[in-house]
This record gives structure tokens, C-alpha cells and sequence, in this order.
């Protein structure tokens, strides 16, 4: 599913909205500088590069996929899903403006890949500045709980 998401305050969200609890957004100091996610329970943030409409393209697969061709930067982490449905939303949305995705509840293996790309298919705010991506989430069954891992590090600098 290829979606155009506001990510307000250089992120957007995946989350079950029917069993999320609130935390303390998951931003650790390894996560901004090296995950470039924040995990909480049934939900993970991801950060983009800029606080724009970026475009995210988000797939349940029956097994690990392979990485995305030109991907920068590429993380895994895992989401329990208990309601069925994921939502995906910047944080500013208005109840409404997210994007629904059916997911059978269990647990996922998430991969977030950055991918280089041209301005989404949307009015974007040419002001802004920070790398247009594509954030590819392809998610999978698992069984077992595992770490956030990096698979691919992306520059140290990304946001411009």
C-alpha cells in the first residue's frame, strides 16, 4: 500500500490502535542516532528527514522479503498486533486522516527501509528542506521476540 503521510515533526507512526498503551515515545539516544525508529509497545515511530508529506509504502508479506534495491538505511525491529488493524498516521493527523491496514493480530518482524526518491505524488513544502525517501515498511510473521537491528547504517548526517 503506497501512502503520502504528514510527517509532522520529521516522523510518522504505525501503530494498533486498539491495544497501544501510552509511553515515552521510544526516542532513546541510540534510536535518534542510530535506529532512526522508536519502538513502543504495538507501535514504532519512524523518523524522516523531513517534516513534510513524505511517501511510505507499507506491506504485510508471509515471509522475510528482501531489502528494498537502493535502500540507505535499514532497521528491523517487531510489532505485536492484537486488534487486526494497523493505523499509520503523523502525529499531528486529525482523527480520520490516518491510513488503516488490515494485519491478522500476532507478532511482526518490521523492516523500515530508506530509499531515495523523487517528492511524493503531493503538494510538498518546497521550503522545507532534508533527502526526499521512500520509507518502505515490509512486515512479516514471527515467532520469537529479537532486538532492534541495524542492518544497513545510513550517513551520519540524513536530514540535511
Amino acid at each position: 500500500m503506497r501512502l503520502v503521510v504528514h510527517a509532522d515533526q520529521r516522523q510518522f507512526s504505525v501503530r494498533d490502535t486498539s491495544a497501544w498503551v501510552p509511553g515515552d515515545g521510544g526516542w532513546t539516544g541510540e534510536a535518534v542516532t542510530s535506529h532512526r525508529i522508536a519502538v513502543e509497545p504495538f507501535a514504532l515511530a519512524v523518523a524522516t528527514a523531513r517534516s513534510d508529506l513524505v511517501e511510505a509504502a507499507v506491506s504485510v508479506h508471509a515471509a522475510r522479503p528482501a531489502v528494498p534495491d537502493g535502500a540507505e538505511h535499514v532497521v528491523e525491529a517487531d510489532l505485536e498486533v492484537r486488534g487486526g488493524t494497523l493505523t499509520v498516521a503523523g502525529p499531528t493527523d486529525y482523527p480520520g486522516q490516518e491510513h488503516h491496514l488490515p494485519a491478522a493480530p500476532g507478532r511482526y518482524r518490521v523492516r523500515v527501509s530508506y530509499v531515495e526518491s523523487d517528492p511524493p505524488d503531493a503538494e510538498w513544502n518546497d521550503f522545507e528542506y532534508g533527502a526526499h525517501f521512500r520509507y518502505v515498511l515490509d512486515l512479516w510473521p514471527s515467532a520469537a521476540p529479537a532486538p532492534v537491528t541495524v542492518v544497513r547504517q545510513g550517513a551520519g548526517v540524513w536530514d540535511g
